[in-house]
């Protein structure tokens, strides 16, 4: 019996903990309602440009690396793939619904080494700022190669405007 009690007690904790967790994911979702649906991906994607594995981190609000975006899937860190093509951007991502961002939609890239609970070496991650309706959003990609990342980089960044940006490496 005198082992029981202490793990009821931290059974309870835990359960807490969780109830606490979904409650604020429920009022982030219900918070973020106003955000527009995603764009959907146009049925005559032309060829990638680019392409390149790695994982989807996370949309944020724009400037705030840590407001993660709950609604539409955005906040959920999977695996994925980004393609460049004509049109625009491309994450097809592993279990969620794929996040289209139209070329005209991006606003810059930079490289960053961190962004809403995953941080890795200087400039490890790509940081896509664009817009969905009214809202800025930072999206973040980490390629799965070191190697892919600058092609990757270099695509964007001509995508979005004829020279290199500020920053950008």
């Amino acid at each position: 019996m005198e082992k029981v009690l202490p793990g009821l007690a931290m059974l309870a904790v835990v359960a807490v903990v969780f109830v606490l967790i979904w409650i604020g994911w429920r009022n982030r979702l219900r918070r973020q309602s106003d955000i527009e649906q995603l764009p959907p991906v146009p049925a005559g994607l032309g060829e990638p440009l680019v392409s390149a594995e790695g994982q989807y981190v996370a949309s944020t609000t724009a400037g705030d690396w840590l407001d993660r975006i709950a609604v539409h899937g955005l906040g959920i860190r999977t695996n994925a793939q980004i393609s460049i093509h004509p049109e625009g951007v491309l994450l097809d991502r592993s279990g969620a619904r794929a996040l289209f961002i139209p070329a005209s939609s991006l606003a810059g890239v930079r490289q960053d080494s961190g962004m809403a609970g995953k941080f890795v070496e200087k400039d490890g991650l790509l940081i896509l700022s664009w817009t969905l309706g009214t809202h800025a959003l930072d999206t973040g990609f980490r390629t799965r190669r070191a190697a892919d990342k600058p092609a990757v980089l270099q695509q964007l960044q001509e995508m979005i405007s004829p020279g290199p940006q500020a920053g950008a490496q």
